[in-house]
């Protein structure tokens, strides 16, 4: 562990030399990261992550006068979730791409949180100033509510907070459980000019949206109706509420109630992060759901692989919806503890309504666009049945890759069953080794050269009565040599027409993929961690194990610079970048 933490701060100097913009720095920042010991491997490279210990939930994010602020559920002593100790770790980035890692913003050193500050949102009050609504855990284990403002409006890195004397200042009522009332949601003023929250509960075993209202932000009234709820679920973590515009491309306040928007629920259970889509009654405060939760075929998900107790905030700068989400590790304890840190975050995303009113679409936000270089580019190749094709000319393990394709014929595609409901199970029994009609085609990623490791992210392509159905898998099962790591399969359906194109876009950052199918349709990340496929060692191909040929409309990959991270004191304050 010693030699590993040297390693680290080997890099982290180099690259405040390559901040400081010294001749050559980058060069040798890229250089050096190729004799980082293997066991530091699977540390990514720009994706958000703090120097070391445990990290889950993203808390609070938000814009505050030129920074965007991201807080986090952290353990500050050690790499494993610790119950009574979990704190909110805090970092800001003037392009959500770099970070500086500061103090914690939030500790449990108060009765009503004495066993963790628990995750929580911020919500921007009128005037611009922001406070934390957060959950605390009691003594007796006991969930409530607390709110924490900054010590100084006028310091824009929020470097210190204070926890209001109130506190707690909302507590378990009537049937909700004392262990199921946490992770208060942005806040939205009414037309009543009444704030709303919703807390996250479960009762009588049904998972709840509960909603409190408040004149002024500190006395908060339980409504007599929750905002929503089903018998179909059990306890709702970390949930979300929010408005799209149901006519414009560009995300819109949380406290926007105008006519052209539609409202998005979503909740944290059975391990995944749900949604529903629906109509917002602010004058009874009444969500009308165009589908509910798990009534239907099509259980609609932010990400189909690995990832939870996400957060939504509305970025005023660039008229934007920006999502994060926890990204856990899939390898086993032992080797978190090893390796001294644990849990990612997805890269930010954009989330808007899709065009079709029926579902979200995602998108990594466009500051990525200034880490890709080495770009490579092809269009119009035919890839015929049982063939693959090596994508040259780019570092595999660190890459940003979109590639459309052109299916010629699908007058022949498999039938579709009626028993494939489960597009996870399918994906499990079609994986990428199991030859089909049309698929499975699409990428092999972190593969090693002779294809004993590689993560498969595909497509299949059946035909159903009246429409086809396309099939997006990302099939884990040779990811890794290793025996202790999940090598799960994900899947989920993709509502696009194959006749006109398919299209997928994956980040590589040596144990993370995050792919997007669709143009953001369908999400799906996995974590891997490849023995062979590392560094150098990585490759990238196109492939078809299909018997029909499949043709590459247009193909464009990158490699991808390293993120900046930077550790501040209270000794060494962040310098304020003058615009």
């Amino acid at each position: 562990m010693e030699q590993s933490l040297l390693w680290v701060t080997v890099v982290q100097i180099f690259l405040v030399i390559a901040y400081q913009g010294i001749d050559g720095a980058s060069d040798r920042v890229e250089s050096i990261l190729d004799y980082i010991p293997t066991e530091e491997r699977g540390r990514t490279a720009y994706h958000f992550q703090p120097p070391k210990n445990w990290m889950n939930d993203p808390n609070g994010p938000m814009y505050y006068k030129g920074i965007y602020h991201l807080f986090y559920q952290y353990n500050p002593y050690a790499a494993v979730w610790g119950e009574g100790i979990l704190s909110w770790g805090h970092s800001i980035s003037y392009n959500l791409v770099d970070w500086i890692h500061l103090e914690d913003a939030l500790d449990p050193t108060d009765p009503y949180d004495i066993r963790g500050c628990w995750s929580g949102s911020a919500t921007i009050l009128p005037g611009g100033d922001p406070a934390i609504m957060y959950t605390g855990v009691e003594s007796t284990n006991r969930q409530v509510q607390n709110i924490a403002v900054p010590k100084n409006l006028s310091d824009p890195f929020l470097l210190e907070w204070a926890k209001l004397d109130q506190n707690p200042l909302m507590t378990p009522v009537d049937a909700i459980g004392s262990e199921f009332f946490r992770d208060p949601t942005t806040a939205w003023l009414g037309k009543d000019k009444r704030w709303r929250v919703v807390i996250g509960s479960e009762i009588n075993g049904h998972g709840t949206a509960l909603l409190y209202q408040s004149e002024d932000f500190v006395h908060w009234t339980k409504s007599h109706k929750p905002l929503h709820f089903s018998n179909k679920t059990d306890m709702w973590e970390c949930p979300d509420f929010y408005p799209v515009s149901t006519n414009d491309t560009n995300g819109i306040d949380t406290s926007d109630l105008g006519k052209t928007t539609k409202h998005v629920l979503k909740a944290s259970f059975f391990g995944h992060d749900h949604y529903i889509i629906g109509t917002y009654d602010s004058e009874t405060d009444d969500f009308f759901p165009d589908t509910d939760f798990m009534n239907s075929n099509v259980k609609l998900r932010y990400d189909y692989g690995i990832y939870y107790a996400s957060k939504t905030f509305f970025d005023g700068a660039k008229r934007r919806r920006i999502l994060w989400g926890w990204v856990k590790e899939a390898d086993d304890q032992s080797d978190d503890i090893s390796k001294g840190w644990s849990g990612l975050q997805s890269f930010p995303r954009t989330i808007l309504l899709d065009k079709s009113g029926k579902q979200l679409s995602q998108w990594p936000i466009e500051e990525i666009e200034g880490l890709r270089k080495d770009e490579v580019n092809l269009q119009n190749k035919e890839i015929e049945g049982g063939n693959i094709f090596e994508v040259t000319g780019i570092t595999a393990s660190q890459a940003d890759i979109e590639v459309s394709f052109h299916l010629p014929n699908l007058d022949d595609a498999e039938l579709t069953h009626p028993e494939w409901l489960d597009p996870q199970l399918l994906c499990s029994e079609k994986n990428a080794s199991t030859g089909g009609v049309i698929g499975p085609f699409g990428l092999l990623i972190l593969a090693s050269e002779n294809l004993t490791e590689y993560t498969a992210v595909f497509f299949r392509v059946f035909k159903g009565h009246d429409k086809y159905a396309v099939l997006m898998c990302s099939d884990q099962s040779r990811s890794s040599l290793r025996e202790e790591v999940d090598i799960s399969t994900f899947g989920a359906f993709v509502d696009v027409d194959p006749a006109e194109k398919i299209s997928l876009r994956s980040l590589i950052d040596h144990s993370i993929i995050e792919s997007f199918g669709g143009e953001g349709k369908t999400c799906i990340t996995s974590r891997v961690y490849p023995t062979l496929a590392i560094g150098q060692e990585s490759h990238l191909y196109v492939f078809n194990y299909g018997t029909e040929s499949i043709r590459i409309a247009n193909l464009s990959a990158w490699s991808m610079r390293r993120a900046q991270f930077f550790q501040s004191t209270k000794e060494e304050k962040p310098k304020l970048i003058e615009e």
